[in-house]
């Protein structure tokens, strides 16, 4: 929640407008609004919105940190996924949350067992295939080992969730994304953060994500078969 440095005042005045997005997206999906769980909720800003849009909301957050905040926001949190209820959620989140789990299909059986049979999962993640990647090789911030364990394409994800007999509706790009990944690349690449070729690198990853539908970070529809 910081907001000292312009980069951080930057990305706050756009996670505005990208979370107005997410939620416009899942209404699109579940049109009548019901019970939204998002996993990693960190400090809530996301759930906020879904409740200020007439959500039912609870969240998951393993940072005490993190949610302490989100509480003082009048977030309500569950303690585990594994104590929820089972067919209990219109639609389920994980935004960039998938890539920190330890135990993959687990997880994803878990989502199964929480959503109710019309409901919606959606899952972001970051995009290894994506131009602002390849460029930035092992320099590419949103590797980010070893907090992130795992890294999904397309087909990976349809086979995850299809073991759980979960159909992927649709994929859509995370625009911001190859902005604010590429400025940190440029700054674990030469130590400084370069806002023009951060910038650039990120223009020029959405154009080539426009043509080979491989953005910097997708977003995963999912609903049951």
């Amino acid at each position: 929640d910081g907001k000292r440095t312009l980069f951080e005042k930057m990305y706050h005045f756009i996670k505005r407008k990208a979370i107005r997005d997410k939620v416009k997206l899942i209404n699109s999906y579940q049109p009548v609004k019901g019970r939204i769980l998002d996993i990693g909720a960190g400090t809530g800003d996301f759930l906020l919105e879904c409740k200020n849009q007439n959500w039912d909301i609870l969240g998951i957050e393993p940072n005490d940190k993190a949610k302490g905040i989100a509480v003082g926001k009048g977030i309500k949190f569950g303690d585990t996924i594994e104590k929820l209820e089972s067919n209990s959620f219109d639609v389920i989140t994980m935004w960039h949350v998938l890539e920190h789990v330890p135990d993959v299909e687990h997880q994803v059986a878990e989502l199964k067992r929480l959503l109710k049979p019309s409901g919606t999962i959606i899952i972001a993640v970051p995009n290894f295939k994506s131009y602002d990647a390849n460029h930035y090789k092992e320099f590419w911030a949103a590797y980010d080992v070893p907090r992130h364990l795992w890294h999904f394409s397309k087909t990976a994800i349809e086979k995850l969730f299809d073991k759980q007999n979960m159909n992927l509706e649709d994929i859509k790009p995370m625009w911001f994304d190859s902005f604010y990944v590429s400025l940190l690349s440029e700054k674990y690449k030469s130590g400084k953060m370069n806002f023009i070729s951060g910038f650039f690198i990120g223009l020029i990853s959405n154009v080539s994500g426009f043509f080979k539908k491989e953005f910097s970070s997708h977003i995963y529809v999912l609903k049951n078969k």
